[in-house]
């Protein structure tokens, strides 16, 4: 296993000889070694196709749902090989949020915050959902908006609401990771700052990894940075610092727009 030099102090995880192929021969992401901060927000960039979003499905075993994918190498979590671990546990310990806004339209908005335990088989008494539900629901600036409301259905919600549902129903379950995949790219000006400032409140609690396009988004909220191109990792580190000195004249490229 290649050796990984990193210059993070006890990452939540740590990706070794990462690759996945969608067919024999084409591999979308190729040999990805890195660690990721614990409590930081680490942005995934690069042009389209590059194999962003395919990196940050890796992270929770997404590509298992379609056995056509292949993943080889290793991901650890706290030191732990996930591919080791039952697929659920994993997802409960490293949530996601899709692009769009999907909260289940046949659902109310309550329904919707506890949908992991049902899903789960995990029975709550009233109590317990009505506290698990406030505090999912605050933790995302949705509760004073929505607390006469909870028995509504969530599409009912602007896109803004809905994605701060969504975000809402993963981390009722508290995990210690959340994946987002372009969370705002359906989203106005407006809701887009409000995710923002979201995320940057949540990352006292939860390691966030986003996948994003929009790099001044990313030079807005993130901790660390990620540059992907053509399926490879060509560079990662502090924000600041692979905005303003990056080492690969390709992320330079993509930076100052020469591509991407």
């Amino acid at each position: 296993m290649t050796e990984i030099k990193s210059n993070i102090n006890d990452p939540v995880l740590k990706v070794r000889n990462l690759s996945v192929s969608y067919e024999e021969g084409k591999q979308a992401v190729r040999s990805v070694n890195t660690d990721i901060e614990r409590n930081a927000i680490t942005a995934i960039m690069g042009p389209s196709g590059c194999g962003k979003s395919t990196l940050l499905r890796a992270f929770n075993r997404m590509h298992e749902l379609y056995p056509s994918i292949n993943t080889q190498g290793e991901i650890f979590l706290n030191d732990q090989e996930i591919h080791s671990m039952p697929a659920m546990e994993l997802r409960r310990k490293i949530g996601m949020v899709f692009q769009r806004p999907n909260p289940f339209p046949t659902m109310s908005i309550l329904e919707n915050v506890l949908a992991g335990y049902k899903l789960n088989g995990i029975s709550l008494k009233k109590s317990e959902k009505e506290e698990v539900t406030e505090k999912a629901l605050r933790d995302v600036a949705l509760w004073d908006e929505v607390k006469d409301s909870l028995f509504k259905k969530g599409s009912f919600l602007s896109g803004g609401q809905q994605q701060r549902l969504c975000i809402a129903r993963t981390i009722a379950f508290n995990p210690e990771v959340l994946l987002l995949d372009e969370p705002t790219s359906a989203l106005d000006p407006v809701a887009t700052s409000k995710i923002e400032d979201l995320l940057v409140e949540l990352r006292k609690e939860y390691t966030i990894l986003l996948v994003t396009h929009n790099m001044s988004q990313a030079a807005r909220i993130s901790d660390n940075s990620v540059f992907m191109y053509l399926g490879e990792l060509v560079e990662s580190g502090k924000t600041d610092t692979l905005f303003t000195n990056p080492k690969d004249p390709r992320t330079e490229g993509y930076l100052t727009g020469k591509f991407g």
